[in-house]
């Protein structure tokens, strides 16, 4: 699919940029989203199982490990060209990057100014005190996945849990309000490989509508939602962020 040239023509004239991803873009860069099926000891459980503080209470081996594997699996993986597009695109134009993603892959990129809506998986705290826990050299895990006991807060002694935003926790009241600015001071909006249900990220793209921005959605499935863009752009990000910076 061809960018649109009226979609080009509101980026040229744009003051302000707002960009909002999800797994859809790093999954371009070989690493599983949560619809994907696992294995090995993963195999009979469902990711959304790893993913709530009750789960870390139950079986803090468990979720540790499985969180052990992901930030191997990130730390492996390379950014694509979709990523290489958008932090190629800060340079050309104000872009702020928000993201749902925890692997870092739009800095490793060359990104700047990315929002962190879910943490980073390479950024490990404190579940007591909530200090910062240095996260050691990327692990090597088997593929098969194992149990792995959370190391202990150097400061207070407390369980050490990924650097991630559960499901039933609130987004950071920073970033949340740092992703809050850049789509009220945008002209124009893209929405890049994100289904656009899970809230409260979803309702940026419907905050940027209202306040007049141009939307566009990139994905390489039909989420359902594109009568709620401007323009709805169905190919992979690491095809279309390509075409769309040649085009302008």
């Amino acid at each position: 699919m061809r960018v649109p040239a009226t979609l080009i023509a509101e980026l040229r004239k744009a003051l302000r940029v707002a960009v909002l991803t999800g797994a859809g873009i790093s999954a371009e860069s070989g690493l599983a989203t949560f619809r994907d099926k696992l294995s090995g000891l993963w195999e009979k459980y469902s990711p959304m199982q790893f993913a709530t503080p009750a789960a870390f209470a139950a079986d803090p081996e468990l979720v540790w490990g499985w969180y052990e594997w992901r930030r191997m699996r990130a730390s492996a993986a390379e950014p694509n060209a979709g990523h290489q597009a958008l932090a190629k695109l800060q340079q050309r134009l104000a872009v702020s990057v928000v993201t749902q993603n925890v692997d870092d892959l739009h800095e490793r990129a060359g990104a700047t100014q990315v929002i962190h809506l879910h943490g980073s998986i390479h950024a490990p705290r404190c579940e007591d005190c909530s200090r910062p826990h240095a996260a050691t050299a990327p692990p090597l895990e088997p593929e098969a996945g194992r149990r792995v006991a959370p190391p202990r807060c150097a400061s207070c002694g407390g369980r050490v849990r990924p650097g991630v935003v559960w499901f039933g926790e609130a987004l950071p009241a920073e970033q949340w309000q740092q992703a809050e600015d850049a789509v009220r001071q945008c002209q124009v909006f893209l929405s890049i490989g994100t289904s656009g249900v899970v809230e409260p990220a979803a309702s940026l793209a419907r905050y940027a509508r209202r306040r007049g921005a141009v939307t566009a959605q990139i994905n390489t499935e039909d989420t359902g939602l594109g009568a709620a863009f401007d323009h709805d752009l169905r190919g992979s990000a690491s095809e279309l962020l390509p075409a769309l910076l040649a085009a302008l």
